[in-house]
């Protein structure tokens, strides 16, 4: 069994649990509060910031040059198309530039990204993809999951965004990822998988997290 194969499996009913969050399911049927979306995009945007620096540690970590220019093409990828798609929303829902480029991130957002980046500088290239693989993954299952349900990829609001993660192109980004974890996992003792397991566990935990954060509007309560 390939180690993602095995994650797959494992993590499964958490992995439903994210799918089936009420943030994701309004996507899908188009009736998610256009304040709460308005509320992800920039939160998200943010985050996207933080996530494009794991490819940069990739390639820094990376063992051959084919690997690095992979990782470069995904930096590139990130910043100039998929936050390509956050910037025309931003137009949509009357966010100005001004607000992205000012935006404060919230404490879950704050979190989830420095926890990659730690894992990502310090531990090894195996746990750098295990930590940014739940997001790319997840994504892309939930793009190709939502684009199945009737009307969702014309949605006037959601519509690209379930085009965007259910396309063929992030799709090829997300298997990348899984297929070098797996090369990188492959003969490595139990102690080692369960370590890298572990840390695919936490940042699953936090597209759960940032889901909810993104339905509930959630900031710093003690400025609340």
């Amino acid at each position: 069994m390939k180690f993602s194969e095995r994650l797959y499996e494992k993590l499964q009913p958490i992995w439903r649990k994210n799918h089936a969050h009420p943030f994701v399911r309004g996507i899908g049927d188009g009736s998610l509060d256009q304040k709460k979306f308005r509320f992800y995009m920039i939160q998200d945007y943010l985050y996207l910031i933080e996530y494009a620096k794991l490819f940069a540690i990739g390639a820094v970590k990376a063992a051959n040059v084919e690997t690095m220019a992979k990782f470069a093409g995904l930096l590139d990828s990130t910043l100039n198309e998929e936050m390509s798609l956050h910037r025309q929303y931003a137009k949509k829902f009357g966010i100005t530039e001004g607000e992205l480029e000012n935006a404060k991130p919230s404490p879950t957002t704050l979190a989830y990204t420095h926890y990659m980046l730690h894992v990502g500088q310090n531990g090894t290239l195996a746990e750098l993809m295990a930590a940014l693989l739940p997001c790319a993954w997840s994504y892309w299952e939930i793009g190709k999951e939502l684009n199945e349900l009737p009307g969702a990829s014309d949605h006037e609001f959601y519509g690209e965004w379930v085009k965007m993660y259910s396309s063929e192109g992030f799709g090829n980004h997300a298997q990348w990822c899984i297929n070098l974890l797996d090369d990188l996992a492959d003969g490595k003792p139990e102690e080692e998988l369960a370590k890298l397991e572990d840390i695919f566990l936490n940042t699953t935990r936090f597209e759960y997290m940032f889901w909810d954060m993104s339905y509930n509007e959630a900031m710093w309560p003690i400025d609340e």
